[in-house]
């Protein structure tokens, strides 16, 4: 009893000093992961040493990754594997087999293992693993896990915890005759194939009616424990077979993914998952000696910085010559540069077995730990990393050249067409509303399933990323007459929307917010109209049920008022600082920075509606500072520009140019009498392949040529002798009568003769 006892107490040490961790980690703005890591070093045998029954934590925590599993196979659906099957399978094989081979190398040069390769191979079979729990838990703190670097990295990472048990099969014969170790690996692929013959039977006669028999029940408990019997019943069935317990739980939940009750098992599972999750990086961090880390640190440091090194060097190319962008290449060489945690199973067995002596052991458990904490920091660091090196001239080509369209339909439209970002449920639903009406459309969409739904229905579709300029303009966004950003991302939502808008500054965009943060953020980029679907719900529901006792047009009035409000009556309150971390958290992947509006600048004293700077520079306005310390998060159009304000703005490097000048008063700013128009360049415009020099619209017409968007880059005061093209963009400030008249020539419906002013050499040098 008293064992019993202590075993509790135990528990509760654990889950408290996690809470307290993440708890410290979250108000830090960290990630929590990191705060559970640190209360399991504190807690544990080398810290204040709280902890007694070591061995039965650890025990306890491998629930914590099942669950983590479980819960990944229930989300991971087998259509959405198939897109990425030919990386996940042979990019995740090539890439444990190089890291093997590469270990095996660098052990023979460096004589570390003295004449046994065998060691060398368990060795790198430790480093080729990375980490699912750690990966995977980012992704889902980030909304990622849809995303295509998101679905690499969990492919490749499926393949690499169904090798584990591979691995483990292996071992024992590492030192023994080669013939021994053929035998071990054909004897681990029959288990495995055993394994998934069993499973995909299981997935098809025996699952989905015993489901169904405990959802006829209508008992929350009696489901639960249904489905937390099957997925440890299955992963305690794997550990038997000499596989893994994580390979069983995985499997477990791709069993129950295709079935009608996933969503409502994956509901009931969470919160045990967390908890558990959280034991188990505890139970990690209990394994870290912070005195061995530290007497030895410049090792482990530069053992962590060779492994993250050639990890990233080994999976970057590799994700690439699977004909990924660059960009999603990089992203899943660094995500995926770290050391499993699985590998302390590995490094545990290979001590047991006389593979490794204890300062080696201790030394890779260091490793692992070392680059499992700084994992979270680099995958966060990421969109600075690709904001950074987008604003260095000589790399942005290469990133620029990312994200172009995997296929597009035979024929799109190419003028006043609608198009929606997403073919989800909300994006199909939407579609079949749009043909109802016979609008022209096309859909972007990046799941190849999707994109043969599509094709099967004959609707037109661009195959590729929401948020590349190459492919929003191949969907023809320039000359569209609205659009619709249907993304489960909130990252992918937020960038799509700025890019849209930088190709077509004036777009109609209505933009579905994932969550509540999200809707002021959306709006401040641009949109039109953000749909919070719960919310709609709700107003939908009231409407029905107001009807009757109320007038409907007085319903129909508040529920728009509600909207027009952004729903802040249905909305949680929020204090100041909440609003603000919500604010650092959505721009941190989008390119932000203060700005100080220059004492003299023309700017103070207007309201940002007649400032416009969205409008006219491109950036967007997300907070204001003032010079007494006031912050004014996501300001209303209404708020007026005082001296000593600074700007948090978002924006590309030309758009910060831009409000520099416009806000020092060296660009144009419209008055009482004038106005600022951006005008597309139609392809019957006689101004076409003139030179801004030739044409001279400034001293003919009286207006001023303030910036121009080409190929959605914003060039702020273009070269005189830039030619225009078809579908350039051009912001023309001056009188309302005059731009009215140009607009009509530089975008006709149909030719219109003019005369173009011939300009003499002299006086064209005169101009320049």
């Amino acid at each position: 009893m008293q064992e019993d006892f202590r075993l509790i107490v135990d528990l509760v040490s654990v889950f408290g000093v996690a809470a307290c961790g993440g708890l410290l980690a979250a108000l830090l703005g960290q990630p929590v992961l990191l705060g559970y890591l640190i209360g399991g070093i504190i807690v544990g045998p080398t810290g204040l040493g709280l902890i007694k029954e070591v061995i039965q934590v650890e025990t306890l925590a491998q629930f914590g990754v099942a669950f983590l599993l479980f819960a990944l196979g229930v989300e991971f659906s087998l259509a959405e594997l198939k897109k990425v099957r030919a990386i996940a399978l042979g990019g995740g094989a090539a890439q444990i087999i190089l890291t093997i081979l590469a270990t095996v190398l660098v052990c023979g040069v460096t004589g570390a293992w003295g004449v046994l390769p065998a060691k060398g191979v368990f060795l790198g079979a430790i480093l080729s693993l990375s980490s699912t729990a750690v990966v995977l838990k980012c992704l889902m703190e980030r909304n990622e896990t849809e995303t295509p670097h998101g679905q690499v990295m969990l492919g490749i990472l499926v393949v690499q915890d169904l090798a584990l048990g591979l691995m483990i099969a292996v071992l024992p014969a590492l030192d023994q005759p080669p013939e021994f170790i053929g035998i071990a690996v054909l004897t681990a692929l029959a288990r495995i194939s055993l394994f998934a013959g069993g499973a995909i039977a299981a997935g098809i006669w025996l699952i989905p009616p015993l489901l169904r028999l405990l959802a006829r029940t209508e008992s929350r408990e009696l489901f639960l424990l249904g489905v937390v019997a099957l997925c440890l019943g299955i992963a305690l069935l794997t550990e038997h077979m000499g596989l893994s317990i994580e390979m069983g739980a995985f499997v477990a939940g791709l069993m129950i993914s295709e079935v009608e009750y996933a969503d409502q098992t994956l509901t009931y599972v969470e919160p045990l998952r967390d908890i558990f999750a959280s034991l188990f990086f505890a139970s990690i961090g209990m394994l870290i000696d912070p005195v061995f880390l530290w007497n030895n640190l410049e090792l482990i440091l530069g053992l962590v910085a060779l492994v993250f090194v050639g990890k990233f060097l080994i999976i970057t190319p590799l994700v690439m010559l699977f004909r990924y962008p660059l960009k999603t290449a990089l992203i899943v060489g660094l995500g995926l540069a770290q050391i499993g945690e699985f590998s302390f199973v590995l490094a545990s067995e290979g001590q047991a077995l006389g593979l490794v002596s204890r300062g080696i052991y201790l030394l890779t458990l260091g490793t692992t730990a070392v680059t499992l904490i700084i994992t979270p920091f680099v995958l966060r660091l990421v969109p600075f990393l690709f904001n950074f090196a987008e604003s260095m001239p000589w790399l942005k080509p290469y990133l620029d050249g990312e994200g172009q369209p995997l296929d597009v339909s035979d024929e799109l439209p190419i003028k006043d067409h609608v198009v929606v970002c997403g073919y989800g449920r909300v994006g199909r639903n939407l579609v079949k509303l749009l043909q109802q009406h016979d609008l022209p459309m096309v859909v972007i969409d990046q799941s190849e399933s999707r994109i043969q739904q599509l094709r099967e229905a004959g609707v037109p579709y661009v195959y590729g990323n929401c948020v590349s300029f190459h492919v929003l303009e191949t969907a023809g966004v320039n000359s569209a007459k609205g659009m619709a950003i249907a993304l489960p991302d909130p990252m992918s939502t937020r960038l799509c929307l700025k890019r849209a808008l930088e190709l077509s500054p004036e777009l109609d965009l209505v933009v579905r917010a994932t969550k509540d943060k999200d809707i002021e953020v959306l709006y401040q980029l641009g949109a039109r109209e953000v749909v919070q679907p719960e919310f709609e719900a709700s107003l939908e529901m009231a409407t029905y049920l107001l009807t009757g006792l109320m007038s409907p047009t007085v319903i129909q009035r508040e529920m728009q008022e509600i909207r027009e409000r952004h729903y802040l009556d249905l909305r949680p309150e929020q204090s100041a600082s909440e609003v603000k971390r919500d604010l650092q958290q959505a721009t941190q992947d989008l390119n932000r920075r203060w700005y100080s509006l220059p004492s003299a600048s023309p700017l103070v004293g207007m309201t940002l509606e007649e400032a416009d700077m969205r409008y006219l520079t491109g950036v967007s306005l997300m907070a204001i500072r003032r010079a007494d310390g006031e912050e004014i998060d996501y300001p209303p159009t209404g708020t007026i520009l005082a001296e000593g304000d600074r700007l948090l703005v978002v924006g590309a490097d030309e758009e910060f140019a831009a409000l520099d000048e416009f806000a020092k008063g060296k660009a144009a700013i419209p008055g009482e009498n004038s106005a600022c128009q951006w005008v597309s360049v139609n392809a019957d415009s006689p101004f076409l392949g003139k030179t801004l020099v030739n044409l001279d619209i400034r001293r003919e017409y009286g207006v001023q040529v303030q910036a121009m968007r080409r190929d959605g880059k914003f060039i702020r005061f273009p070269d005189v002798n830039m030619d225009l093209r078809t579908h350039d963009q051009v912001l023309l400030c001056g009188s309302l009568a005059n731009l009215n008249q140009l607009q009509e020539l530089l975008a006709p419906f149909k030719p219109v003769p003019l005369s173009i002013p011939v300009v003499k050499a002299d006086e064209t040098e005169a101009l320049k």
